[in-house]
């Protein structure tokens, strides 16, 4: 180690800090851990010392996505201690707005530590005198999204990383009941929830002095798990087996089971599934990341639907909250569909369907404007809100909803959140649906440009090393006067900062040019970058569908926009 005297007393300081959690750690095995990174650095392991001022540089931020991070000792990672002291931030919060009388519910998936941390969470709260029914293991986060609703929950806690990488794990909280307005019930929590649940955790007592009951919590049986499948399986339309073959990986996660229990009970029988992907692995062995939009997750499933002569591959995300779909194309080969293309089927579907509740389609500020054309054409109000399902779902009279990222909402009376084994429900139906015409999702999809004009999508993300130059960029933008993107004048610059009638305030600017191109940048929430959407909009010509230009438009904008952002 240098010996640099600032240096020495700055890890001697985070040092003490460890000494400090560990030994009020109730975890054996991160106890051991910290014990470990402590003595080494004690002894001038420099290496040992960065990875324990790394685990200590501030605790893990508790927001409206709850908690997320790795899983390892310190307060800055996910593990017992941390689980420990958000959940009696969340209990003293629902004691404050319910009363000790408060239900909540807790789940969780496969990943590492999920089972340590369920088993934390509930202990906690029936600690603090709530009533904590806990839900069977390892089971997608649509389900306890529904029970929190169907059990008439106070709250819903899910432990889940969704799709982040093998080493990450995170803790997902849900108002309901009495803990919010009917707008949220069910739904993931907004400020100013999430900010009151992190001060109480700020004044919670160190971990191992937090009680835990765990006599005192109620284990579920499958009845809610079996009641989750009957009204997903319901949403297929008829009773007659479906002539639909599919292929389905669910990544590694908790979806599999669930899912072929919903297939099979809506008489969806010929379902093939990537068998090495199938059952719940916390490491992910099979892709490079569990995430079914990253290039190369498919793989398998599309070889799989070669195999078999699938008509659709569905691929869900390992806490089966998301769906990809892909489908074969005219000239014999597989696409793979965007989100936006999923959300325009789906929000099509849905308008037709006079039998579903609700007269609102909403998706988010990044995703394609075509579904705001999708309900005006059917006579139905259109909703666009901040990113996220936590705002999505509180739309009033909400029939569907999307986002860009693979995320649908497509039965919200029941999950009033991105729910994929619904989706895949819809998607299925609707393959089923077509083909008894003779027609495909491609088709729809054509069918659809050539009403609305032909909308294509992209992304273009921009990554730093330095958290601090996200702001410069956006602050950067917002003075620079642009003139044009791909030869067509920016005729508007709106900056959502400020906030609106229709948008809380977001630190996002959206271009838009004479052409009718839109271009949306916002910073990520999570990972240091700047993340940009990208949409154009080209006129059909009689029966063409000028797919080719669209992509050639889309290159062009990528290329001014990522030109704007690296001056």
């Amino acid at each position: 180690m240098p010996p640099s005297c600032s240096l020495t007393d700055s890890v001697a300081r985070v040092i003490e800090t460890a000494r400090t959690w560990r030994d009020h750690d109730p975890d054996p095995v991160t106890r051991a851990e910290l014990t470990r990174l402590i003595e080494a650095a004690d002894s001038g392991d420099a290496r040992a010392a960065a990875d324990l001022e790394s685990r200590f540089r501030g605790p893990l931020t508790f927001g409206t996505a709850g908690l997320r991070g790795e899983v390892g000792a310190g307060e800055t990672r996910m593990n017992v201690a941390v689980v420990s002291r958000a959940t009696y931030g969340l209990g003293r919060h629902l004691a404050d707005t319910v009363g000790v009388d408060a239900r909540v519910v807790v789940g969780c998936d496969a990943r590492h530590g999920s089972d340590a941390f369920l088993d934390a969470a509930a202990e906690v709260l029936a600690a603090q005198g709530l009533t904590v029914l806990t839900l069977p293991r390892r089971l997608p986060t649509p389900v306890t999204a529904y029970a929190t609703r169907a059990l008439d929950c106070d709250a819903g806690v899910m432990i889940t990383a969704s799709h982040n990488p093998p080493a990450d794990n995170g803790y997902k909280v849900y108002l309901g009941g009495r803990a919010t307005d009917p707008a949220g019930r069910g739904v993931q929590i907004v400020p100013p929830a999430d900010e009151q649940i992190a001060t109480f955790i700020d004044s919670a007592p160190p971990a191992d002095e937090i009680a835990r009951d765990a006599a005192a919590v109620e284990p579920l049986d499958n009845a809610i798990l079996d009641a989750y499948v009957a009204r997903a399986a319901g949403l297929r339309p008829g009773t007659d087996p479906s002539p639909v073959r599919v292929v389905l990986t669910p990544m590694h996660g908790v979806g599999g089971t669930t899912a072929l229990a919903v297939l099979r009970t809506a008489g969806i029988n010929d379902v093939h599934v990537v068998d090495e992907q199938f059952a719940p692995d916390p490491d992910f062995p099979t892709v490079a990341f569990p995430n079914p939009e990253e290039p190369g997750a498919l793989d398998r499933a599309l070889g799989l639907a070669r195999a078999v002569d699938a008509h659709v591959v569905i691929a869900l995300d390992p806490d089966a909250d998301r769906c990809s779909v892909a489908t074969p194309t005219r000239d014999g080969g597989w696409r793979q569909l965007t989100g936006d293309e999923i959300g325009w089927l789906l929000g099509e579907q849905a308008a037709r369907d006079s039998a579903r509740t609700g007269d609102t389609l909403a998706c988010s500020i990044v995703s394609s404007r075509l579904l705001g054309k999708i309900a005006a054409h059917h006579g139905l109000r259109f909703a666009a809100t901040l990113t996220g399902f936590k705002w999505i779902a509180r739309t009033p009279d909400l029939r569907y909803g999307y986002e860009e990222a693979i995320g649908y909402c497509t039965d919200p009376d029941a999950v009033r959140d991105k729910d994929g084994i619904s989706a895949m429900v819809r998607v299925i139906g609707l393959v089923e649906q077509l083909a008894a015409d003779g027609r495909t999702l491609l088709d729809l999809l054509d069918d659809l440009a050539r009403r609305h004009g032909l909308h294509a999508t992209a992304p273009l993300t921009i990554r730093v090393d330095d958290l601090a130059e996200i702001g410069q960029m956006m602050d950067r933008l917002r003075s620079t006067q642009i003139d044009a993107l791909a030869g067509s004048a920016v005729v508007e610059v709106l900056d959502l900062a400020p906030g609106s009638d229709d948008l809380p305030p977001t630190d996002a600017l959206v271009l838009r040019t004479a052409a009718d191109d839109r271009v949306v940048v916002r910073p990520s929430g999570t990972e240091p970058k700047l993340k940009c959407y990208l949409e154009v909009v080209l006129d059909c010509a009689g029966d063409e569908v000028p797919h080719a230009r669209a992509t050639e438009r889309l290159d062009a904008i990528s290329t001014d926009v990522a030109a704007l952002l690296q001056r």
